[in-house]
């Protein structure tokens, strides 16, 4: 019986932090002492093109920050990722170095499960005509941002006016994209495999105005018909271009998924309960 070929694996260590650095070069030593592993390459200048490595496993050491910026530098070709964590939070990026170690004999022999997750296409009408594309992994979000005034948002969902949100700003999130801004404007937590996207005012004026969940099949348009200075267009927190009166954001699913490989043992609701906290009723002596 031959061997199967060896899993060919690229490691992205974009940040220039010291702590990054030092882990990616711990892990390239690691990694190229398995026989049943291929490096083709460790990625370390923020300007080189993911895209342009074939690989079978994109290992992304960081946070779930690193991870974003993986996913869009992947574009139209995405492969599947997996996170080893030296960030906070990380719900995408879960691994620590250690236990990225402990399961290497796993990935080498493909035990590991790669789930698709809903992206977001957005695109920026601007009122010369122009058109700029921006690929989103965790929410789209308008933000009165820099102009310390309200903003008012309008929502059209698949050719329909369904209102207007008045307040500091409006996200169309994902269901990755649930525990990140979204969370934090007091939205809902979605199961990352469902096909659906929140819709979150953030510090709504009117209090009646509550988060929707819909459908990912839809399109959904914003306009801002006014934008005073400083109201920016946020995507995955990280690409933030100015907004003008005038513009519209569509936004739909994308044509790619975000590929997310998950070693075995996995729960995400274990990661919930790990990573915020969930403790359980407390318990009080009288």
């Amino acid at each position: 019986m031959t061997n199967p070929d060896p899993v060919r694996i690229v490691v992205l260590a974009r940040q220039n932090s010291t702590r990054v650095q030092t882990a990616s070069n711990q892990l390239e030593s690691f990694l190229r002492e398995r026989p049943a592993l291929d490096l083709v390459d460790v990625i370390r200048d923020s300007d080189d093109e993911a895209s342009a490595q074939p690989a079978e496993l994109c290992v992304v050491i960081g946070g779930d920050g690193a991870i974003l910026r993986a996913c869009r530098a992947y574009d139209q070709q995405q492969i599947p990722i997996l996170g080893v964590n030296l960030g906070r939070l990380g719900f995408l990026a879960d691994l620590s170095p250690d236990e990225f170690r402990n399961h290497i004999e796993a990935i080498e022999r493909r035990e590991f499960q790669v789930v698709h997750h809903l992206m977001l296409s957005c695109e920026h009408h601007k009122p010369n005509g122009t058109r700029e594309r921006f690929l989103s992994l965790n929410e789209v979000a308008v933000l009165a941002g820099a102009s310390l005034a309200m903003v008012d948002v309008e929502l059209e969902i698949d050719g329909e006016r369904v209102t207007t949100y008045s307040g500091d700003g409006l996200i169309i999130s994902t269901p990755v994209g649930s525990t990140a801004h979204n969370l934090s404007a007091g939205g809902p937590i979605l199961r990352q495999e469902l096909q659906a996207v929140v819709i979150t005012p953030v510090c709504p004026h009117t209090l009646t105005n509550r988060p929707l969940v819909d459908d990912a099949n839809c399109r959904y348009v914003l306009r801002v018909p006014e934008a005073p200075d400083g109201v920016t267009l946020v995507i995955d927190g990280q690409i933030k271009p100015p907004r003008l009166p005038k513009e519209s954001l569509h936004i739909k699913r994308a044509d790619v998924t975000f590929q997310l490989a998950r070693i075995p043992g996995h729960s995400y609701y274990a990661t919930l309960h790990r990573k915020l906290g969930w403790g359980g009723q407390p318990r009080y002596q009288y």
